[in-house]
């Protein structure tokens, strides 16, 4: 077997400092935390014949059962959906870096990338609605309800997303660069304090699947500790509120931005 790469000779490739430094290109806890212990992983990974394709979808096999794991009630359900999202971060740091260590990148990978983010995110919320409605209030009424406020929270995460996203399809589609994090800037004074204010109290990083995973950590201690599932539900119910404040406040961050310029 080929000799595992010299650390600082990964990271010099893999994770260029362009993309590290990048706002909207890298999650807070992959600089925080799991590209340390990512290049860990792709040190021995690169060693095999593991595809970054094959690693991508690995980590939407991980997304997507973070939700299905909130089906499993109490406290072990929430951990496990959590551990799982970590999974995912973990696989959607390392599938890059085998990419650009092999020199593997494709159009499938980035495709397959962005539609995990996607289904992670929904699979989680629709998992929080059905983890409200255990023994839902009002019999089926009340299940249906609670389910109902997961999935239309999932949809405003696909929303914000796909607002994001486009912004990417427009600029391409006008043969304009890719935006920089400058031009996410907006224009208008009034709309740049909000944002100011909302990144203050990062409020916003609940509708993220990973951040999602860790309040639902904490609700399902709450809900041992009360006997009940309506930490669950207040959480739920908050972050449905959260998500649809921000998809049209996102929507007008976006237009009174540069990126469609």
């Amino acid at each position: 077997m080929v000799a595992a790469p010299v650390l600082e000779e990964l990271r010099e490739v893999c994770q260029p400092q362009a993309k590290l430094a990048s706002r909207n290109g890298e999650h807070w806890a992959g600089r925080l935390y799991m590209r340390r212990v990512s290049l860990r992983f792709t040190r021995q990974l690169v060693r095999t014949r593991v595809t970054p394709d094959q690693l991508t979808w690995t980590m939407v096999g991980c997304g997507v059962l973070s939700g299905a794991a909130l089906l499993i009630p109490g406290l072990a359900g929430a951990v496990l959906a959590a551990l799982l999202m970590q999974l995912f971060l973990l696989f959607d740091c390392v599938d890059g870096e085998v990419a650009r260590w092999k020199g593997q990148n494709s159009a499938t990978g980035i495709y397959v990338d962005r539609l995990g983010a996607y289904l992670a995110d929904a699979a989680l919320m629709i998992g929080f609605g059905f983890r409200a409605a255990e023994s839902g209030l009002g019999g089926w009424a009340g299940f249906n309800g609670w389910v109902s406020l997961g999935l239309a929270t999932a949809l405003g995460v696909v929303l914000l997303k796909a607002s994001t996203d486009l912004v990417d399809v427009a600029r391409a589609r006008r043969g304009l660069a890719v935006a920089d994090d400058e031009s996410t800037a907006p224009r208008s004074q009034g709309v740049a304090s909000l944002r100011r204010l909302a990144a203050a109290f990062k409020i916003h990083r609940v509708t993220n699947g990973i951040e999602a995973s860790l309040v639902l950590v904490v609700v399902a201690f709450a809900d041992a500790a009360t006997d009940s599932v309506d930490p669950t539900r207040w959480a739920l119910a908050a972050i449905a509120v959260i998500t649809w404040l921000m998809v049209p406040a996102h929507l007008l961050s976006i237009l009174s931005s540069s990126r469609l310029r």
